[in-house]
């Protein structure tokens, strides 16, 4: 039986990124590009009427070109709690990283644009988001990692090699097998260091999807957020 289709709209402001994207992904089965929009405001507008499962913006937009994609996402998130939202960027900028997901990571997803140009990855992205998952860029989670673990006072301390190679698959939004597989170990092996994680982590028992989600923020946290 076939999946039922995503149903995405796709922001940039750049008349030829929509296109060539959109064009992209009319090669999947898996989604239908309901609209293509150059703004934050007709974004808003079209999630209005549209009410799609899935969104897909670009950061920086009009009228600042900073953090207008983030904001949007937001709100999204927050006034339409069944649509996921993807937001790209063209590097790896922790800071809004940390902005994106502060309010938690439930159906959002943050990817650099070189993702764009494979489409399984893409779609995974979607899939997960759709569902209520995360999924963040390997690259982005690399950089979170390194500048958590470079402060005298971060929880990561505690974590061995290993761990943190765990820990930095579930923040991609991998499942446990998923990040066995990546990983080369099997999926018993996961779960003991996940549950060490956890342990090292200090996080109560309020259900493994919670206790992933901590997980995760307790490195996307930067100082004063």
């Amino acid at each position: 039986m076939e999946t039922q289709q995503l149903r995405l709209v796709f922001a940039d402001d750049n008349f030829l990124v929509r296109e060539g994207v959109s064009g992209l992904l009319s090669e999947s089965d898996s989604v239908d590009v309901v609209d293509t929009v150059a703004d934050p405001q007709s974004l808003l507008k079209v999630v209005e009427e549209l009410d799609p499962d899935i969104v897909l913006t670009d950061i920086r937009m009009p009228p600042s070109f900073t953090n207008e994609g983030i904001v949007v996402a937001k709100r999204i998130r927050a006034e339409h709690p069944t649509t996921g939202v993807v937001v790209l960027s063209q590097y790896v900028e922790e800071d809004y990283a940390v902005e994106l997901l502060a309010d938690g990571v439930s159906g959002l997803g943050y990817l650099l644009k070189e993702r764009v140009s494979d489409l399984d990855e893409l779609l995974r992205a979607f899939q997960e988001v759709a569902r209520g998952g995360s999924a963040l860029d390997p690259k982005v989670v690399e950089g979170l990692l390194a500048r958590r673990s470079s402060e005298s006072a971060s929880p990561l301390l505690g974590l061995s090699e290993r761990e943190r190679e765990v820990l930095a698959e579930m923040a991609t939004g991998r499942s446990n097998a998923m990040i066995a597989k990546t990983l080369y170990m099997s999926v018993r092996a996961v779960e003991k260091h996940i549950s060490a994680i956890f342990q090292k982590l200090d996080l109560v028992d309020e259900g493994d999807v919670n206790r992933r989600v901590l997980a995760v923020l307790t490195y996307l946290e930067a100082d004063g957020h």
